[in-house]
Parts: structure tokens; sequence; C-alpha cells
């Protein structure tokens, strides 16, 4: 039977047809160029001070300018990156005690985030912490600082998540990302012998308290775990080249001269 002309043709669907509209998505374009220039802040590829272009971080991340701007501009919401009119964008350098300062509002909103995570959590919340647990016991001992802040970045967003109030996470993301960095500093260029042993249970302790909705657990867990993370702002400021907290500096600071 032949089709009636003003009957609607039904368009062919290509299989992939779907992930083709996702790349062309914007937001999901700036979304991932927000979290890859993230990821190289956190590794201190772009180093702390370093100034680039906008061009830059276009070739560096692959995206085009329209979502890398995008991600910039939040990115200097959060204070990872200052704007320089006429210079460009300079990655924030790290000020030890202005973090220091931020570290007290991160325990108090972790403390809140926790507690509301312990107490809202469902059956699905749940089997995803305890799956995540697993995972990471079993890595424990061969885990690196690379993969154990893929970890990181999960149990965050889990229990964000599970706490159930998206204000949170615009608020805490940034915090996340600042202190990320603050670790990877520490175990890359402070610790000879990276060993992540203590930071992974610190982490370990709040996933399974939270996980198994033991509230005053989970909080105790939580403070101690920002006790471990004040405890690297003694060393580091003692112990650190000021030139890796801000690479603009390397040029204020005379070269030691050969004995």
């Amino acid at each position: 039977m032949a089709r009636p002309r003003n009957q609607p043709r039904l368009a062919e669907v290509r299989p992939d047809a779907e992930p083709r509209a996702r790349r062309r998505n914007p937001v999901n374009l700036f979304d991932l160029a927000y979290e890859r220039i993230e990821d190289l802040i956190v590794n201190c590829v772009l180093k702390p001070g370093r100034f680039l272009a906008i061009q830059d971080l276009q070739e560096m991340t692959g995206f085009s300018r329209t979502p890398v701007h995008q991600a910039v501009s939040r990115l200097a919401a959060d204070t990872l990156v200052i704007v320089r009119p006429r210079h460009g964008v300079q990655i924030a350098p790290i000020d030890l005690a202005r973090e220091r300062v931020l570290l007290r509002l991160r325990r108090d909103l972790e403390r809140f985030v926790i507690q509301l995570a312990a107490e809202r959590s469902g059956p699905s919340h749940r089997n995803q912490m305890l799956h995540l647990e697993r995972l990471m016991r079993e890595r424990r001992g061969a885990m690196d600082l690379a993969e154990f802040n893929v970890f990181d970045r999960r149990l965050d967003q889990l229990i964000l998540t599970a706490a159930g109030e998206p204000f949170l996470e615009h608020t805490l993301r940034p915090l996340h990302t600042i202190f990320r960095r603050i670790g990877w500093i520490f175990h890359t260029e402070i610790e000879a012998d990276p060993n992540l042993a203590a930071t992974i249970d610190s982490h370990l302790a709040v996933l399974d308290a939270v996980a198994n909705r033991h509230v005053e657990r989970a909080v105790t867990a939580s403070d101690a775990l920002m006790d471990f993370v004040d405890s690297m702002f003694d060393v580091l400021e003692r112990e650190i080249d000021p030139s890796l907290l801000d690479c603009s500096l390397a040029s204020l600071i005379p070269s030691r001269s050969a004995d």
C-alpha cells in the first residue's frame, strides 16, 4: 500500500545518533572542559601562578573557545583561576595561610553534608558506597595518587548525592579541588616515597560510617580526615619551595651558584 503523501516519514535511527548528539551538547562540552582543566590544575600540569591564554587551554584540552571560555568563567568564580585583563588567565597561586582558613570552613561544611548523607542515604546510595569501599580496599596497597584522586572524586560525589542538597555541591566542589591540589603537592613534592595508606584509611573510615548510617561515627571520621589534611600544612609551611606554590616567583628567587 502506498504511503499517504502528507504522512510524516519516520526518521532513520542510527546506532551512533545518541553519542553524536551528546558530543554536540554545549552544556556537556562545558562540563567536560571544566573537568579537564580542573584535573590539570589538581595535578599541577597547570602550575600555580602560571599565566596562559584561552587559546593555550583550547590546545591543551582539545575543546573549542566557547566551552573553554565558559569553563574559565566558572573556575574564576571558584577562585581556581584569576582572569587578568590584557594578560590572559593565571592559575591561582597557593596561599597556605588562606587555604588553612578555608579548611576550617570545609570542616564545618563536611560535618553538615556527612551528617545529611548518613541520615538520608537510600539503599542504592549505600550499595554504591559499599562497592566503592570494597574496590578501594582491594587497591589500597597498589594505588597511586592519580588513581586515588579518581576514587576521591567518586566518593565526594556519592556523599553529595546521598545528602540530597544540590546547593552543597556548588559550595564544596571548589573546596575539594583546592585541597586535592594541596594533597597532590604534599605527596609528590614532600614525601620522597609517597605512602597513601593514611589518607586512604581516613577516607575509608568516612565511607564505611556513611554507608552503614552511623551518623556520629561518620562525623567523627570526617573530623579526623580534616585533621589529617591540616597536618599537611605544618609540613608544607616548613619545607615547601615557595616557587612550587607560585611559579611566577621562580624568576625572583636567585639561583644558587655552584660551590
